[in-house]
């Protein structure tokens, strides 16, 4: 379900919807949507029970609108790590180590974005714009098997996700992440229809 969200928002809007995203991202981190009454939602951000619903039209929304500000923190990241990158399948693991990465230095804003992906992994989805076009274009150069291009954003998006949240729960070694990180990415590039030499040594690049 949508949020609601007008497109211009008075400055006291703009405040209590703030405050029920910062609230949000506190209860987040240690507890799933399901599990987080409004109550303590709009308790812990100090704003009225109604303002909640004049902004989210349930705690769905409410989790999925938090969700896609990290999702557009992470997206940005991606976008600075790719810039320059023409390859579109170096550029496809280039946001793989990006999230890694972000999952490793920021696990609590990760694990606000996945308890709350809703439907972000669907191939249409405005936030997945980046990884499809390098998709299809790896598709439309033959670097990619032919099943990639219906499934390939979310087979990308799936193993993103586990690895971001084994990495985020495990907190391994910098030596550890490094390995499964470069692991978890030749599977992915040879799930995709990447050769294995090429995927390892892709995933053996440091940006």
């Amino acid at each position: 379900m949508a949020t609601k969200i007008a497109s211009s928002q008075s400055p006291r809007a703009a405040r209590t919807r703030a405050a029920l995203i910062a609230a949000g991202f506190d209860l987040l981190v240690d507890r799933p949507i399901d599990a987080i009454p409004i109550d303590d939602v709009v308790a812990r951000a100090k704003v009225s029970k109604g303002s909640f619903f004049n902004h989210f039209a349930d705690k769905q929304a409410f989790a999925d609108a938090i969700a896609v500000e990290v999702r557009l923190e992470l997206e940005a990241l991606v976008a600075l790590a790719n810039a320059g990158i023409l390859d579109p399948v170096e550029r496809i693991a280039g946001g793989m180590r990006v999230g890694a990465r972000f999952a490793l230095s920021q696990p609590k804003r990760s694990a606000v974005l996945l308890r709350g992906q809703g439907t972000s992994t669907l191939r249409a989805h405005p936030l997945n714009q980046g990884l499809r076009e390098d998709i299809d274009a790896a598709c439309a150069a033959g670097l990619l098997r032919p099943a990639a291009r219906d499934s390939g954003v979310l087979y990308w998006l799936g193993l993103c996700q586990i690895l971001m949240v084994n990495l985020v729960e495990r907190q391994p070694s910098r030596s550890e992440a490094a390995t499964r990180i470069r692991e978890t990415m030749v599977l992915g590039l040879t799930g995709l229809g990447i050769p294995e030499p090429r995927a390892a040594a892709i995933a053996a690049m440091e940006p």
